[in-house]
């Protein structure tokens, strides 16, 4: 077992150093720390809601990462096989499965250590009251299983083209499908004319449904199932897919 971990280790230590080697890393967190500032204090109405808290901040996470997310990871495996590096790596001694996780493991470290910059906007809203750090803690434990079902899925993707653009757009539309079926106006609009346990059905595939309570500082153990199982069949999709690229 311990060989298993140090493979994937290996790779992730190799797809991490390979993030901040280019200048598109620093890039990226300069705009996603820009943009969390910005919805936070502008469209978030942080002084207007009048309490000390984080709410204005992780509400926006979903949608925010629906965009930056995707732009992270639909270079996974896309750059691997445009640059025809990939034969490479499965001929390595690494099981396409670790090679998997690590890339995956490399990337979800780099979205929590942007999440993690965050931290001073937890640091104003202690200076400026006196806020519920527990719930702050499980938002950010919520925006961080968020992120890397997001990226399990832009990982699916990338494994599925050579070009990142289309990647990045079917990641987008994937991510955005689990958004909107627990979205308060698609709900509401498909419970005009579908059953209330039709709706509940549906709601139930949804990210939000399941980041709502977390962002809210409750810890349900069906809400991490919900994101581990997501985040386990889309790597075992992007398995399959590679496997079947390394048939052909």
């Amino acid at each position: 077992m311990s060989k298993h971990w140090a493979a994937i280790g290996t790779v992730a230590k190799r797809e991490l150093a390979a993030y901040f080697e280019s200048p598109v890393a620093y890039v990226f967190l300069v705009i996603f720390l820009l943009l969390a500032g910005f919805f936070t204090f502008t469209f978030g109405g942080f002084f207007e809601r009048g309490e000390a808290s984080l709410a204005a901040l992780f509400n926006w996470m979903p949608w925010l990462f629906l965009f930056l997310v995707p732009a992270v990871g639909m270079r996974l495996w896309s750059e691997e096989r445009r640059q025809g590096t990939i034969e490479l790596l499965l001929t390595l001694p690494v099981a396409p499965w670790q090679a998997i996780l690590g890339k995956f493991l490399a990337s979800w470290a780099f979205l929590v250590i942007a999440l993690a910059l965050t931290f001073p906007i937890a640091i104003t809203v202690n200076w400026l009251g006196d806020p519920d750090n527990g719930v702050i803690a499980c938002g950010y434990f919520g925006a961080a299983l968020l992120a890397g079902t997001y990226l399990a899925i832009a990982s699916m993707t990338s494994a599925l083209t050579r070009n990142q653009v289309i990647a990045f757009i079917l990641a987008v539309v994937l991510c955005l499908l689990l958004v909107l079926v627990g979205f308060s106006p698609v709900t509401d609009l498909l419970a005009r004319w579908a059953s209330p346990w039709l709706v509940e059905s549906v709601t139930r595939f949804s990210v939000l449904t399941h980041y709502d309570g977390l962002q809210k500082g409750v810890l349900d153990s069906r809400d991490l199932l919900y994101f581990l199982s997501v985040m386990a069949f889309t790597l075992f999709a992007t398995g399959v897919i590679i496997r079947s690229h390394r048939a052909g």
